[in-house]
């Protein structure tokens, strides 16, 4: 049913195999589009996301006042904890 596709990596524009089982497994997976990025491409990406610079946001902790930084972008909703304060939260 599946035959393994020739790519072009869209970050490095190389070629990579799109492999009959890794086609089998988006199919079950119910993923529509193929991989855009070779399998190097794809891990250099996830450590950036993960291991890399983040940028941090300033935020007044709605619980002791404190200045704080956060990995995401405040919202006015919703409260903002400094790492204490978040931690003897998740305590209870």
């Amino acid at each position: 049913m599946f035959q393994d596709k020739v790519l072009i990596c869209k970050d490095c524009g190389a070629e990579f195999v799109f492999t009959a089982g890794e086609q089998e497994f988006y199919a079950e997976k119910g993923f529509q589009n193929e991989p855009v990025r070779c399998k190097a491409c794809r891990t250099s990406r996830k450590g950036q996301r993960a291991g890399g610079e983040r940028e941090r946001h300033t935020a007044v902790c709605a619980q002791c006042g404190a200045q704080t930084t956060v990995p995401f972008m405040p919202k006015n909703d919703k409260p903002i904890y400094c790492d204490e304060c978040f931690k003897a939260r998740r305590a209870h």
